[in-house]
C-alpha cells in the first residue's frame, strides 16, 4: 500500500537567510511505508542534488511526502530548479567550500543528508573542496547548528589507496577525510558506501547486500565492488534517517541476483 503524500506549498526559492524550518518529528506505519509526520522548527537540507544520486534522493522525499520540507544546497540554483519538483522547500545557492554560507544554510535543519560530491574534470582540487574540506565544512556548521543527523553518501573502496577512482584527484580518499569528519562529530549518523552507481534497471531482479567496511572491495575483500541503482541508495538514506538500526554506522551495500529480500531494518541491523 502507498503512503499518501500530503499536497505541499508552492515552492520558495530562497537565499541562504530564508530556509524553511520543518522537518520529521514522529512517524507511523501504513502497510509496509513507513509514513513521517512533519512539525515546525524542523528540516531536512539535501547537498548535491543537482547530481544523480542526490537528485533520487530528493525524489525519494518528494514520494514520502516530505519535498515541502526539503532545502537543497548547490552551487548552481537555476540547475536545481530545472531538475528537480517544483515544490521543493528551498533551494540555496552556494559552495560547502564557504564556511559561512553553508553555516547560514544549515541553520534550522534537523537533518542533513549529503549527496555532493566531485564533479570538475578540470580543477584537480575539487575533489579536496567539496569531498574533504566541504564536508568538514559541512559537519562544523551541523555542529554549530544543532543538527541532529547526517547521512552522508560515501562510496565502497575508501579504504583502499589502489581502488582505481583513487587516481582521479585521490578522490575516495577526500571522502574518507569526510567519512571522519561525520564520525568524529558527535552526531548520530550514518554512512552509506554503495557499490558503482548506475541510474537504470540491471533487468533482472535483484536485492540489497550489506555489509560492514571492507565487504566488498578489491581483493583480499571477501566480495567484488558489485553495483546498485541510485533509486536504492536514495531510499536507503531516506530510511536511514529515522530507523534507529541506522545509527552511528557505516554500511556498504550492492544488489545482487538471487539474494534474498530484507528489509532495511533488517539490514541495517545486520551491520
Amino acid at each position: 500500500m502507498n503512503a499518501r503524500v500530503a499536497r505541499p506549498p508552492r515552492a520558495n526559492f530562497a537565499t541562504p537567510t530564508a530556509t524553511t524550518r520543518r522537518g520529521i518529528s514522529s512517524s507511523r506505519r501504513i502497510g509496509s511505508r513507513l509514513c513521517v509526520a512533519a512539525s515546525a522548527n524542523q528540516g531536512i537540507m539535501v547537498t548535491g542534488a543537482t547530481g544523480g544520486t542526490g537528485k533520487a534522493v530528493v525524489e525519494k522525499l518528494a514520494s514520502d511526502g516530505l519535498i515541502a520540507d526539503v532545502a537543497v544546497f548547490t552551487r548552481n540554483a537555476s540547475k536545481a530548479r530545472a531538475m528537480l519538483p517544483s515544490s521543493v522547500g528551498s533551494v540555496i545557492e552556494g559552495d560547502l567550500f564557504d564556511f559561512e554560507t553553508t553555516l547560514r544554510a544549515v541553520s534550522g535543519k534537523e537533518t542533513v543528508l549529503i549527496c555532493s560530491g566531485t564533479t570538475s574534470r578540470t580543477d584537480p582540487f575539487d575533489p579536496l573542496k567539496v569531498d574533504w574540506q566541504g564536508v568538514e565544512n559541512l559537519v562544523a556548521a551541523c555542529k554549530q547548528s544543532g543538527v541532529k543527523k547526517i547521512v552522508m553518501v560515501s562510496s565502497i573502496g575508501v579504504d583502499d589507496p589502489f581502488f582505481p577512482l583513487n587516481l582521479f584527484g585521490g578522490v575516495l580518499w577526500m571522502k574518507k577525510l569526510g567519512e571522519l569528519a561525520v564520525q568524529r562529530s558527535g552526531i548520530d549518523y550514518t554512512i552509506i558506501r554503495p557499490g558503482g552507481l548506475r541510474s537504470k534497471d540491471a533487468g533482472k531482479e535483484v536485492n540489497v547486500v550489506a555489509g560492514r567496511p571492507n565487504t566488498f572491495g578489491l581483493p583480499p575483500r571477501p566480495k567484488l565492488p558489485g553495483g546498485i541503482r541510485r533509486s536504492t541508495v536514495a531510499e536507503a538514506c531516506v530510511e536511514a534517517m529515522r530507523l534507529p538500526e541506522a545509527r552511528n554506522k557505516v554500511v556498504e551495500m550492492i544488489e545482487e541476483e538471487g539474494a534474498p529480500r530484507t528489509s532495511w531494518r533488517e539490514l541495517f541491523a545486520s551491520v
